[in-house]
């Protein structure tokens, strides 16, 4: 056998061993494929890929238990909204239900101290990412001092102010609506754009948020804010010495578009959020809720119209008055049955003429009309 045969031997055996590794190669591939056949010609591409196999099945949606408005309980609302003299605007939302009625809910009303709720939850929320803690030293001093009501000014002219926690400035803000203690408030969480984008972020609805209390009633009043409106009764002289036309100017420009405004429904929709625990954690749900329920203001509005086993907890909101006219007067609250249904009411009267006590009895008579209806299964309510 020549050199060249036993080359030519070599390589053909290399060859053949090079096309059989090669071979088992394409059969194991094809066989992890599922088979070891090739489509023929006439074979057609699948038009989509097969459906995955998912192994723990998706359940299907969970619809909230749903019951249409009650018509007698309607009819009430818009009976009391169109019975009273004034601008008012009145809303029901059963938290459980899920139904709401309502009287001219849509249109936006001064809040005034109503509007302490969101720095409240601008803080709890805060809290509830870590960036806030009630427990948290806070000095108030004579330079945080605002107007109108405010127990806590007399702490915070003496010595080097007023040394405190975070958390006895909410108490004081929403048991008492004390004015500056909420503005420290608003001050600590970021100010004004820092409540405007949690009202945002979790998407309230028609709810302004003003400048804080100084400069909202300033602007109301026809003035412009100095801090010498703070000590004693600087504001209140300042505002006395304008011309009565400025004075109702102002306050017209304010009830037509309060940059403080807000549409009842809105805040009853939010009050109902907040009661299944979707604003803010369970613990800053529970102190937000804990500390409205403690509130002392009040007292002839909404609180008064609630039968024995009922609870409530709530904010109130007063706008000034230009003689016999005022500028908000509102109610906003969760009321609790005593099995436990809870009802978010918002009732604000924006702009009326009427007697406060007129004004407290339209508060209390939409109170009324929904613990009658709860009272008798929701089959009736008190004309």
């Amino acid at each position: 056998m020549t050199q060249r045969t036993i080359a030519e031997k070599r390589a053909s055996g290399r060859g053949g061993m090079l096309a059989a590794a090669c071979a088992g190669m394409a059969a194991l591939l094809l066989s992890a494929c599922g088979s070891t056949s090739r489509p023929g010609a006439s074979a057609m591409a699948p038009e989509q890929l097969p459906s995955p196999i998912v192994s723990i099945p998706v359940p299907p949606v969970t619809q909230r238990p749903y019951r249409p408005a009650p018509s007698p309980l309607q009819m009430a609302i818009q009976s009391l909204a169109r019975g009273f003299q004034g601008r008012a605007g009145i809303a029901v939302r059963a938290v459980d239900e899920g139904w709401t009625v309502e009287a001219n809910g849509r249109q936006r009303e001064p809040q005034q101290s109503v509007s302490k709720l969101w720095v409240a939850m601008t803080l709890l929320d805060l809290r509830d990412q870590g960036k806030a803690r009630l427990d948290e030293p806070i000095v108030v001093r004579p330079e945080d001092i605002t107007l109108f009501h405010q127990p806590i000014a007399y702490l915070a002219l003496k010595g080097d102010g007023f040394h405190t926690t975070v958390g006895d400035l909410l108490t004081r803000a929403l048991t008492h609506s004390d004015n500056t203690a909420n503005d420290r408030l608003l001050t600590y969480v970021g100010g004004p754009r820092a409540v405007r984008a949690m009202i945002e972020r979790k998407q309230l609805g028609d709810i302004r948020f003003g400048p804080g209390e100084r400069l909202l009633q300033a602007k109301t009043a026809g003035l412009t804010w100095q801090p010498s409106y703070a000590l004693g009764n600087g504001f209140e002289v300042a505002r006395s010495r304008l011309p009565m036309s400025v004075r109702v100017a102002a306050l017209d420009a304010y009830t037509s578009d309060p940059p403080d405004g807000a549409a009842p429904l809105s805040i009853a929709d939010a009050l109902a959020r907040l009661a299944r625990g979707e604003l803010l954690s369970e613990t800053s749900t529970r102190i937000l809720l804990d500390t409205m329920g403690a509130s002392v203001t009040g007292r002839a509005r909404m609180r008064a119209a609630l039968p024995a086993g009922w609870t409530i907890a709530h904010k109130t909101g007063t706008g000034q008055d230009l003689g016999p006219r005022n500028a908000g007067f509102n109610d906003v609250g969760l009321l609790t049955a005593p099995d436990g249904r809870r009802y978010a009411i918002a009732v604000m009267i924006g702009d009326s003429t009427r007697p406060i006590r007129e004004r407290q009895v339209l508060i209390q008579n939409v109170a009324a009309a929904v613990t009658t209806y709860a009272g008798r299964g929701g089959d009736a309510v008190a004309n």
